[in-house]
């Protein structure tokens, strides 16, 4: 009596479609306003932009109550909140202890940490044209104040470059986070950064004589500095300070920071 073999059935393997950068986007741009402190540190730039609109119009000269005079005090304390926020959307993942589901949802960690970046120029970008426009509203109301004349000093090649300036230093603080992964240590890191390094870099300059011609291919907070000072277009120089600097201190350790997000553990 003859057997009739059975013969294997091929079932095909279902295909798992990865999720949509744009989609991890929106979940991570939603999980930096769903924390308390993420949401008043976010707040708290339109909050500063209003205090400092009317520490202008109170104290400063009126020879010097410009559009760019409420810009640049507007963005002052902008340009040290934003890298902040940088930070804590990348070392949140890791103080909060939420990277294992996060991780987990989303293997890739590299696609996550693209994610943050994207949210993190989003946030600031739309918060310094919140600035412009707080600016804006400074200007008009001192001059229905004070009945003087409105100066609009601001030109589009200046906005463009105040932007600029300002991303750039939120991406050393987003650096920072994925190099450091603990959010008082990058915190820490970005004072030292931004504050204590160019003090430093300023008393060589003026005590070696040899290291101020070598100071904006150092310094990137000099180098980076007429990006914010509303002085027109940059010399060829200028934007070569920008890319050296770049590259050394942001590009360079956010490639290793990176590096070694994809290859810490998470618990």
């Amino acid at each position: 009596m003859s057997t009739i073999a059975a013969v294997p059935v091929r079932v095909p393997r279902a295909t798992v479609n990865p999720i949509p950068l744009n989609r991890i986007t929106a979940f991570e741009l939603r999980k930096m306003f769903d924390t308390r402190s993420g949401f008043w540190l976010i707040a708290s730039i339109a909050i500063t932009a209003f205090l400092a609109t009317g520490a202008v119009v109170l104290f400063a000269p009126n020879d010097e109550l410009t559009y760019s005079s409420f810009v640049s005090a507007i963005g002052f304390p902008v340009a040290i909140l934003l890298p902040l926020i940088a930070i804590l959307s990348v070392t949140s993942e890791w103080s909060q202890r939420t990277g294992l589901t996060t991780f987990t949802l989303v293997p890739h960690r590299h696609r996550i940490i693209t994610a943050k970046m994207i949210c993190s120029v989003i946030v600031g970008v739309v918060s310094i044209l919140l600035a412009f426009v707080i600016g804006a509203l400074g200007n008009l109301l001192n001059g229905a104040v004070t009945s003087t004349d409105l100066v609009w000093d601001v030109t589009f090649t200046d906005a463009s470059y105040f932007v600029l300036g300002n991303v750039l230093g939120l991406l050393i603080g987003f650096m920072l986070g994925t190099l450091i992964r603990a959010s008082t240590g990058a915190i820490a890191a970005y004072f030292i950064y931004s504050f204590v390094m160019p003090g430093i870099f300023i008393i060589l300059a003026t005590n070696q004589e040899w290291f101020k011609d070598w100071q904006p291919w150092l310094d990137v907070t000099f180098a980076q500095a007429p990006l914010l000072a509303f002085d027109g277009a940059l010399t060829g120089e200028q934007w070569a300070n920008i890319a050296v600097t770049g590259v050394f201190w942001l590009v360079i350790p956010l490639a290793v920071g990176l590096r070694l997000v994809t290859r810490a553990e998470v618990k």
